[in-house]
């Protein structure tokens, strides 16, 4: 994998969370309106719905990029002062 490929996996799924649901609750919110002759209240209450699921969702990816992120690089660190351990016992 090249070192580039997670970041955009990233910010291909942080943009489905953005478009995904807001595309969905504009034509089901128009569809219902029309159903049930109610402009525009369903569409708007479909629309907000879909904020707070894509707030949630890009929270929700955010918080576990970060962690992961988080742990590669303590885990890097680790690899590293372990490499620093084995040449110094090396030099004795």
């Amino acid at each position: 994998m090249l070192w580039w490929q997670p970041s955009l996996v990233l910010f291909g799924r942080l943009s489905g969370w953005i478009g995904g649901p807001i595309i969905f609750a504009i034509f089901l919110g128009k569809w219902l309106d029309k159903k049930y002759s109610t402009e525009p209240k369903l569409f708007l209450l479909c629309v907000g719905v879909a904020f707070f699921v894509s707030t949630f969702g890009i929270v929700k990816d955010a918080m576990e990029a970060m962690k992961k992120i988080t742990d590669d690089a303590k885990r890097a660190k680790d690899l590293k002062d372990k490499l620093k351990e084995g040449e110094k016992n090396s030099d004795k």
